[in-house]
């Protein structure tokens, strides 16, 4: 057991853990931060996907000793039912969702890719971007429709292009 102190959502946590404790294990079960899934738990998939600092970073793979004194963004930070994100409300909008497990780790690739560009993008420009998330109920054509919508919705609040 270690005593390890990070950054999760703005707030300094502390937990008493073993140090190779799976990060997404400690969100999950210790934090209570459930909005990242696990499904592969081999970084496969996506659904686990959160940021830690400005990268986009599977926690399954990520040793909870390795952040410490590190930042974590969840999906939980970046929007609530109550306070929901342009990309989280584009989702609703388009129906991008079936059983919702993979739309967490898509929420958070899909937030670092609009915040990275200054253009509504193309479709193959998504399937790059989301090339390390796996959807096995969607088929991604209503995840992409999604993404476009958030991205167009961005540049018209910011006044962007």
């Amino acid at each position: 057991m270690k005593r390890i102190r990070f950054f999760v959502n703005g707030k300094q946590k502390t937990v008493d853990c073993p140090p190779a404790k799976p990060l997404l294990d400690v969100l999950r079960e210790d934090l209570g931060l459930t909005g990242s899934k696990e499904c592969c738990g081999k970084g496969e998939c996506g659904s686990c996907s959160v940021f830690i600092g400005n990268e986009v970073i599977c926690s399954c793979l990520v040793l909870v000793g390795q952040i410490e004194n590190e930042s974590v963004i969840t999906i939980e930070e970046i929007g609530l039912t109550e306070n929901m994100d342009i990309v989280q409300e584009a989702f609703i909008e388009e129906g991008a969702t079936q059983c919702g497990y993979c739309t967490p780790g898509i929420i958070v690739a899909a937030k670092s890719f609009l915040n990275d560009i200054d253009h509504v993008p193309t479709v193959n420009e998504i399937k790059t971007a989301l090339g390390g998330n796996l959807c096995r109920c969607t088929g991604y054509q209503k995840i992409i429709s999604a993404i476009q919508s958030a991205a167009r919705n961005k540049f018209a609040i910011s006044g962007e292009t």
